[in-house]
């Protein structure tokens, strides 16, 4: 399923080279603030000694999506890249400008429709064409780290490509608490990847402008049994028990059938039973209430935590 004569060799940047057991923070340069201040990427690289694999772990493709960033500092700071075997390409936060407005766009583009982007067009189409030329192109397989849009957290979940034994493979590796298939969209990262034979897996968990201890828990977890099953890193004498990942092979979000109030009743993640109640919309005066059952048995893995919805929100996303 992989490739086992994987090459290990030393990596470019930008014009730095990255030479075997050798370790380096790259800062690349995309842009300049209207003031002159410099905007860059931070790239590191880990490049072991013994051949491997190369695996890229990014986050802040969407700028407001703070929870990868964080989960990418932490493991830095713990000393978690010790590679042995093959090279891991770390991009902490790719979307540095979004980062700084607190939005997911880049200058009212999404980076993550805008690959696989330019040399000369927009500056969220160069960054685009930026990492596939020098990054995602390099790579032998990657993991992207999201979050859930404004106001929706996702439970911790993987999505990898359909009919991709590759991707499938990793997320299997990965051990999220659920994982499905889901859909390439056009010119996302994961899309443009694909087209070059490179699986990416996509880990979401928790909700933008948000840290979430429980995303950073699975997902830390999920990105070391990936680096551990390729040997790229020494196994965990402390490895914690596995979790049950669950497959899931329907989806279906719940929407609302009035505006109001919204106050739900069940957590996220949680088994639900068909018909069980699952939130409340009332009006704002306390006159009428409507209840949110589940149509079927399955799975709580994204809730809409604002409390005023209009008729038509996503308030539940179930699976089975």
């Amino acid at each position: 399923m992989f490739d086992k004569n994987f090459r290990n060799e030393p990596v470019e940047i930008r014009g730095q080279i990255v030479k075997l057991g050798k370790n380096k923070l790259i800062k690349v340069e995309v842009d300049r603030l209207p003031t002159g201040t410099s905007i860059e990427i931070p790239v590191y690289v880990f490049n072991g000694k013994e051949p491997g694999p190369t695996v890229l772990i990014q986050a802040g493709l969407h700028g407001d999506e703070v929870n990868g960033v964080e989960l990418v500092r932490r493991m830095l700071s713990r000393d978690y890249f010790k590679v042995n075997k093959g090279c891991v390409i770390i991009v902490p936060l790719l979307n540095v400008f979004g980062f700084l407005n607190l939005s997911r766009d880049l200058h009212g583009k999404d980076l993550n429709r805008s690959f696989p982007g330019s040399r000369s067009g927009s500056l969220a189409s160069r960054i685009a064409y930026f990492h596939m030329q020098e990054i995602a192109n390099n790579v032998d397989f990657g993991i992207d780290i999201h979050t859930g849009g404004a106001q929706r957290s996702n439970y911790p979940q993987i999505r990898y490509t359909p009919n991709c034994e590759r991707s499938k493979k990793l997320a299997k590796v990965f051990n999220a608490p659920y994982n499905f298939p889901s859909r390439l969209i056009p010119k996302s990262f994961r899309k443009e990847a694909s087209k070059h034979d490179v699986p990416i897996i996509v880990y979401e968990a928790g909700e933008s402008l948000r840290i979430s201890k429980t995303a950073l828990k699975y997902g830390i977890e999920g990105v070391l049994n990936i680096l551990e099953h390729f040997e790229i890193v020494p196994e965990r004498e402390d490895k914690p028990t596995p979790v049950v990942s669950v497959e899931l092979n329907q989806r279906k979000w719940i929407r609302a059938k009035i505006a109001g109030l919204f106050n739900i009743r069940v957590k996220n993640g949680e088994a639900v039973k068909k018909g069980q109640i699952l939130g409340y919309i009332t009006d704002t005066y306390g006159e009428t209430v409507t209840s949110v059952k589940a149509p079927f048995d399955g799975y709580v893995f994204a809730v809409n935590n604002f409390p005023i919805i209009n008729r038509g929100d996503a308030l539940f996303h179930i699976g089975k």
